[in-house]
């Protein structure tokens, strides 16, 4: 995880952005992003759905890689430890 977090910010970084991702902006962006992997699965049954994954698999990669790209900024702006906090979850 420490590798994405060095790209995803070094990335945010290069364009200037920081200034932009207050958490209340990271966690709408975290938010619409997810909508949009939601979107994928909208108003199909089992069977379409099964054969809409099978064709568009990379899109909806693309957009499952941007809800992580989210996750692991938000978690990274405000100093939480993304591993740590799985592992306590997974106990509860």
């Amino acid at each position: 995880m420490k590798d994405l977090i060095e790209k995803i910010t070094a990335f945010r970084d290069a364009r200037g952005w920081k200034i932009y991702h207050r958490p209340k902006d990271v966690a709408l962006s975290l938010m619409l992003e997810a909508a949009e992997v939601a979107e994928h699965f909208q108003w199909k049954d089992d069977a379409e759905i099964a054969a809409y994954c099978r064709e568009h698999r990379g899109a909806i990669g693309e957009e499952l890689a941007d809800v992580l790209y989210w996750v692991l900024l938000l978690s990274h702006d405000l100093g939480i430890d993304l591993r740590a906090a799985f592992f306590r979850k997974m106990e509860l």
